[in-house]
This record gives structure tokens, C-alpha cells and sequence, in this order.
């Protein structure tokens, strides 16, 4: 199907604009195109607006996202709406002037885009467009800046109203090319896409250029010596980390990410830095994300623990107060009080969400809100919309319902998954799964190539990392830990898989081979195991821990000591670590599979020629050989162990641990006793 030409041209020029992120935040801003087709029911023509729905990114944008309405039944609306008191009505009624399917669902910023007497209509979301639109003295900078080509709309919540008033502030003005919207960002319009585009940057590129000629070097005031990041200032991110995500998962359970770019870490080290973030984020969008305002904890003292439970105790009961302060009979219940942005000065910035993605999100826009800052202090005062109106965005009736239609989250949602051995076979298979089932996952291997491999077929960084592990090493498995707590803020559930095999009998096998075994599997496991669990008693919300044993480590067979002890080791350091961590809600159980040859990296190296020959088969049949000498005759695969680990970490085995689930299709003398 031939799109129309307006469509075509709104496309490219979303995408065009959301490649560069002066010009607007992830997910936010929409832009429109108006224009005319024939009515297929009949025949006759019908003028559309096509306009980029809810949720959607401009930078990705595809037709699919855009919501097709009439513009004579969205101009009929004048004629039922109440005004102001009434205006969530409006968006109820959007769905009686859809074309065709509608596509996309409208956003509440669609009256802006229909009711402006324009072709192209652009509105977004640039830092130094909020900048102007945050200063105390927005309109006088607008008229200064741009002189009658760029409008003042002062701030109204977005809606119909908001679209009423900027198609009268543009029928007034017709020389004017767009409008600076107080406390929220910037709209332009032009007769054609390229026209729309063009008054879009230039309204960006000179707010930015006049921020730059006009603004003074250090609107944050100078810098404290005390808040400068110092050499160790990853390590000491690493450290503080898991604590915070638990503090901001009182409520319930979030992902977290760690925003340590030097424009934060700049902000964060002024003497204005605390005051002007108190004062919250600039933009609608944000406050969904964001909260009213950060937690700001002091990073300059010997107990950060305490100094950060009190100022997690402190943010709950202000934001109690907020609350309560500006609640109305109609207002959603509270939403819980953690907060979404922790500052710590001197480490870096840390946000929460209820997924990667959402954590990031929320970030990038406090990043956005210091961008603002820093323009709007520069030559202002930083004045964001008042409190009250914070309030009426965060718990708009119009949020709880979108909140009340999304999905249920996944039974891993929220989790973070640490998988070593991952680059292959059954620990691949388990990454595959987690992730899956919602888990955000850390795929650990001693090939760091197979990893990043699984890693990118699993998703983006939002959801899968790769990491190089060696168990053998003390230290890398510390960085492995480290580098999955800066990746998603701590770790929750821990599969110790990483491992290899020896097929010798008792007197071919040397110490060396004992050694390597012991250290990779049985060492490895208890290390990772040690270094995890430190990270789950600082984020105080439980965790799981599973290891992948083997049938061996109960099942005596010929010519695999070596092997077989260290599996032996490792199940009863189930049985140890069960026993140990119930205390702290971490539950440890083992799987115990039968030979999995299916994508083995650990039969492809010479383990599987040894045990073919063992048992007299052809290497290529080991897998249906293992199978058929089962009681239920099936070769066991990857993802039978896959399934394995889901049943006993999403919930469904929540009161069990310190036992061992065989994943063999039934071996008799396997059978525990």
C-alpha cells in the first residue's frame, strides 16, 4: 500500500529531528502532518492529520506509530468541550474521530497538532528551548530572542485548551513561525515538512546561540573541593550501588543505571547543585519519570550507609507531604515514595525504574533538566512549573488509567541475572530464558566474543551485557560482580554454570588436572557465590543462587574423578549456602542434568570424544546414547535445564531451597537417597 505524500514527508522529517538529542528527549515531543485523501467508504475526499502516537520516539518513528484522525470531527469537539475543569473528556473522544483503524493511540498532545491552522506542525522538547521556557522571565527572553517570530504560550497543562490557545496565539500573529510553551518546550509549524523543519531548528539553534553569546560561565556557582570525584570513583559507584537500589525498591523492586558523564559530575561538584535540583526537573514528560525531585545524598562522610537510609527516610516522609499537600478527592492513591533520581556528589548520578530502559530514561531526562538549568540560570533564574502542577501531571487521571492498561510484568520483571559459562550451550540457553521471562541479564564467559554474541542476539543493553570471567581468577571474578552492579544496579539471581571436563581415569589424571576442575567449578562457584551474596544482603531484597551441577555429583562413573568431586563439591555447597543465607531471603538450590551434548562448548573441546569412546559410541549418537540409557529413553537438552532454573526462580518454588531438582530423564542411580 502507497502511503500518502504526507505521511512519507512526516516520517523523515520525525526521524530527522530525533536523531539529534539537542533537538528533543527520547520519547519525547510529537510532530503531525495534515493533508487530503479519498474516503474508501465513499469515494469522497476526507481531510486527515496524522500525528505521531503515544510512546513513540521520533528518531524511530515508522508510519505504524502515527494516529490518523479527521479534522472535521477533532475541530467538532470545539462544540462539546467544557472547558478547562472538563478536559480529560477530550481524550475519550478521540477515539469518535479516528480514520480507518486510527493506527497509533493519540497522545494528549494531538489538539496542538490539529487545531493549529498549519500544514506541519513540530512540537518538541530541546534543552535550550525548556531552558527559555523555564526561566522566570520566559517571555520577556522570547520576545528578546526572537522578536514577534516566536510566540510566548504561557504554561497550561497539555490538552484541548493548550491547542485552543496556541492556534489563537499563531491566527493572531501570522507572521509568527512557532511559540516558546511555558515550563514545557517548543512548537513550529510551516506549510510544508521542509518548512516545519526548518523554523523547528531554527528556533533551537538560536536559543542555543543566544545561551551561549548571553549566558554567564558558572551559573552553578563555584566548585567544592569536597564533592570532586575522586580516582576510585567507579569502585566507590560499585559500592554504594546495591544499597541504593534496595532504598529505592522499598516500594517495589526497581533496575537501576548510573549516569557518571562529566556534565553530571560537574553539576554535582557546584555549590548550586543541591538547591537547583531540589527544585526538580522542566518538562512534562519528566515528572512521570523523574518524581517531583531527586534524593540527594552526602558522600563526604565515613558512614555513606547511614547517611543514605537517612536520606531515604527524609525523601519518603517529604514526599508523603507533597503528596498529601496537593491531593484531591479524585487523585490516584500515592504511587510509593522512593525516589527515582539519587544524586551523590563526588560519585554520580543513579536512577531507577521499573526496567532498564525506564531507568536510563529517567536519567537522560534529569540530564536534560540540568541542561535547562545551566541555560536558564544563565540568564534567568531556573522557575519551573509550581509544585501543584508537578502534582496534576505525576497523578493525572489520564496516567493511572494508561498504568491500569499495561501488560502485566513478567515473573522475572525487575530482576538482574548473573549466568556465567553463558558464551554456549546450557548457560546460553538460561541467559536466553531469564531475559525471556523479563530479567535483565549479565552474560558471563571465559570467551568474551561468545558472550557478546549471545548478548546482542538477546537484545540492546537494555537488556543483555556481556562480560569476560575467568573463575579461575579471584580477580576477575570481582570485576565480573562489579561490572554487573554499574550495568543494572546490583545482581538477584546468580547461575553458577561455568565449567569444563576431563574424561582420565585415576592414575592418568594428574594434580594439574585435579587443580583446573576444582578451581574453575567447585572454587569459581564458591567465589562468585561469596562475591553475589554481598551484593544481595546491601540490597536487602532476597536473591536466588542455583547451580548447575551433574548427575556425577551423586552418580559414581568410570574414568571422570576429577570432574565428577568437583560437582560433588559443588552440590553440598548448596546444601552449605542454603543453610547459611536463609537468614537474608537468599534461597540456594542445584540442578543436576545428564550429559546435555546439544551446543555444548564443554563437549565440543574434547569431552565428548573421551566419553564417546568410553562408552563405545560414535561421538556424533553421545547425546541419543545418554538419552536412550534413561528411564523415559529422552536426551536431555539445553533448554530442559533452561526451564529448570525458571521453575525454581519466578516464583513458583518460593519456599524451597537447598534442593537438588535432577534434569536427567531419570537415571536410577542417580536417584538422591
Amino acid at each position: 500500500m502507497t502511503l500518502p505524500q504526507p505521511v512519507l514527508d512526516l516520517v523523515a522529517r520525525s526521524n530527522s529531528l530525533g536523531q539529534d538529542p539537542r533537538n528533543t528527549n527520547y520519547g519525547g515531543g510529537n510532530t503531525s502532518a495534515k493533508g487530503t485523501i479519498v474516503d474508501p467508504a465513499s469515494g469522497e475526499n476526507v481531510e486527515l492529520v496524522w500525528v505521531k502516537g503515544s510512546g513513540g520516539d521520533l528518531r524511530t518513528l515508522e508510519s505504524s506509530g502515527l494516529a490518523v484522525l479527521r479534522l472535521d470531527r477533532i475541530n467538532a469537539l470545539k462544540n462539546v468541550y467544557r472547558g478547562p475543569d472538563h478536559e480529560d473528556e477530550i481524550v475519550g473522544l478521540f477515539d469518535y474521530t479516528l480514520h480507518g483503524k486510527g493506527g497509533a493511540a493519540p497522545s494528549i498532545d494531538t489538539s496542538m497538532h490539529a487545531l493549529v491552522g498549519a500544514n506541519h506542525v513540530d512540537h518538541l522538547h530541546p534543552d535550550s528551548g525548556i531552558a527559555i521556557a523555564n526561566a522566570a522571565d520566559g517571555e520577556a527572553l522570547t520576545k528578546q530572542i526572537f522578536g514577534g517570530k516566536v510566540l510566548w504560550v504561557p504554561w497550561r497543562r497539555p490538552g484541548f485548551q493548550l491547542g485552543l490557545d496556541i492556534a489563537e496565539a499563531k491566527a493572531a500573529n501570522p507572521e509568527a513561525i512557532g511559540a516558546i510553551l511555558g515550563g514545557h518546550g517548543t512548537t513550529a509549524w510551516g506549510d510544508t515538512s521542509e518548512e516545519c523543519e526548518a523554523n523547528s531548528l531554527w528556533i533551537i539553534r538560536t536559543a542555543e546561540a543566544y545561551l551561549q553569546d548571553h549566558g554567564t560561565p558558572e551559573p552553578f556557582g563555584a566548585v567544592v573541593p569536597s564533592r570532586l570525584p575522586s580516582d576510585d570513583r567507579r569502585d566507590r559507584a560499585a559500592s554504594v550501588f546495591p544499597l541504593l537500589r534496595g532504598l529505592a525498591s522499598t516500594d517495589e523492586r526497581m533496575v537501576g543505571h548510573l549516569i557518571d558523564t562529566p556534565e553530571v559530575l560537574d553539576f554535582l561538584s557546584r555549590e548550586r547543585a543541591l538547591e537547583l535540583a531540589a527544585r526538580g526537573t522542566s518538562c512534562p514528560d519528566h515528572y512521570l519519570r523523574t518524581k517531583v525531585a531527586p534524593m540527594i545524598v552526602d558522600a563526604s562522610g565515613d558512614d555513606f550507609e547511614a547517611a543514605a537510609r537517612a536520606a531515604h527516610e527524609q525523601y519518603r516522609l517529604d514526599y508523603a507531604a507533597y503528596y498529601e499537600r496537593n491531593k484531591t478527592a479524585d487523585s490516584p492513591a500515592m504511587r510509593g515514595a522512593d525516589p527515582r533520581i539519587v544524586l551523590v556528589p563526588g560519585v554520580g548520578m543513579f536512577s531507577f525504574g521499573k526496567d532498564k530502559q525506564t531507568a536510563r530514561v529517567a536519567g537522560e531526562y534529569f540530564v536534560n533538566a540540568i541542561n535547562a538549568m545551566r541555560g536558564a540560570e544563565s540568564v534567568s533564574t531556573y522557575s519551573p512549573v509550581p509544585e501543584a502542577e508537578k502534582f496534576r501531571i505525576e497523578y493525572w487521571a489520564l496516567e493511572e488509567a494508561k498504568l491500569a492498561r499495561a501488560p502485566k510484568p513478567k515473573a522475572l520483571a525487575t530482576r538482574i541475572a548473573l549466568v556465567t559459562g553463558a558464551g554456549s550451550g546450557i548457560g546460553k540457553a538460561i541467559a536466553e530464558s531469564l531475559a525471556a521471562d523479563g530479567a535483565v541479564v549479565v552474560i558471563a564467559d571465559l570467551n568474551l566474543e561468545k558472550a557478546k554474541e549471545v548478548a546482542a542476539s538477546i537484545g540492546s543493553p537494555d537488556v543483555a551485557v556481556a562480560v569476560a570471567v575467568d573463575t579461575r581468577s579471584e580477580d576477575t571474578i570481582a570485576d565480573m560482580v562489579k561490572e554487573t552492579i554499574l550495568a543494572f544496579g546490583g545482581v538477584d539471581l546468580v547461575v553458577n554454570n561455568a565449567g569444563l571436563a576431563l574424561s582420565k581415569s585415576l592414575v592418568e589424571t594428574t594434580g594439574d588436572d585435579w587443580d583446573l576442575l576444582h578451581d574453575v567449578m567447585s572454587r569459581g562457584s564458591f567465589l562468585t557465590s561469596r562475591e553475589t551474596t554481598k551484593v544481595m544482603i546491601a540490597q536487602g531484597m532476597g536473591g536466588d543462587i542455583v547451580y548447575i551441577n551433574s548427575k556425577n555429583s551423586v552418580f559414581a562413573g568410570p574414568t571422570n574423578v576429577a570432574y565428577s568431586a568437583s560437582k560433588a563439591d559443588q552440590a553440598h555447597q548448596v546444601r552449605l549456602l542454603a543453610a547459611e543465607l536463609g537468614v537474608y531471603g537468599i534461597r540456594v538450590n542445584g540442578i543436576n542434568p545428564d550429559g546435555v551434548v546439544q551446543g555444548s562448548g564443554l563437549f565440543a573441546n574434547g569431552w565428548g570424544a573421551e566419553r564417546a569412546a568410553t562408552y563405545g559410541v560414535a561421538e556424533k549418537d553421545l547425546g541419543a546414547y545418554y538419552g536412550k540409557r534413561t528411564l523415559l529413553g529422552l536426551e536431555v537438552v539445553p533448554n530442559d535445564v533452561a526451564l529448570a532454573v525458571l521453575a525454581i526462580t519466578s516464583g513458583q518454588l518460593s519456599k524451597t531451597t537447598g534442593a537438588q531438582f535432577p534434569v536427567d530423564s531419570g537415571v536410577a542411580a542417580a536417584f538422591l537417597r
